[in-house]
């Protein structure tokens, strides 16, 4: 059985992947500067963060963030720390040309890594979950295989968003070589000034 307000929930999912944060503009960058394939590497650290977040908040500790909010604070400023030093590692990356046959420095896993940092440190994921899925699920009916259906869609359409900016980002590439340091210089500021708004608005 599908869950409640199935098709408002894909509404509001949807609104979120389209809506760049520091998922997004890490991908654009790492896509700019190491291509779509290890990008992919990326998208999958951000959608187990997720699979682990949601399982964890719905099922286990959901009522202990609500009641302990200086957790959500911990999370908070460790999300503000690691986004400030990928900032700062973007700005200092060189752009490199997508087709080439080089090695380079990042591995598979610091890709993985890099992703499953970002989404699993984000307070706003802590929050969604507990805040959003309970909406949509009927207790009174099997809401386990409701969560399964609402996780799955929700990492499903984050995969293929996070993949979309990543190949939107390509596109760009020929403009980008003409330009090499713009992308990075945007994408670091970018992901300070979201740090900034996090710092200012999550009060927790």
């Amino acid at each position: 059985m599908l869950p409640l307000n199935y098709f408002l929930f894909l509404q509001i999912i949807l609104f979120l992947f389209i809506t760049p944060g520091p998922p997004r503009i890490v991908i654009v960058s790492y896509s700019m500067n190491y291509g779509v394939q290890k990008c992919i590497w990326t998208a999958f650290g951000d959608i187990s963060a997720n699979i682990i977040q949601a399982t964890l908040v719905i099922f286990v500790i959901g009522s202990f963030f609500s009641e302990n909010s200086q957790f959500l604070n911990l999370f908070k400023w460790a999300g503000v720390a690691y986004i400030l030093y990928l900032a700062f590692d973007i700005y200092n990356s060189r752009p490199k040309d997508i087709d080439t046959s080089k090695d380079f420095s990042k591995s598979f896993f610091s890709f993985f890594k890099d992703g499953f940092l970002v989404a699993g440190t984000s307070p706003k994921a802590w929050m969604f979950f507990p805040l959003i899925f309970p909406q949509f699920i009927d207790f009174n009916e099997n809401y386990l295989i409701q969560f399964l259906i609402l996780i799955t869609t929700y990492v499903v359409l984050d995969f293929l968003s996070l993949i979309g900016y990543a190949l939107l980002a390509q596109k760009l590439i020929s403009w980008i070589k003409t330009k090499p340091r713009t992308i990075n210089t945007i994408s670091a500021g970018v992901l300070v000034i979201i740090a900034f708004i996090v710092v200012i608005t999550q009060q927790y």
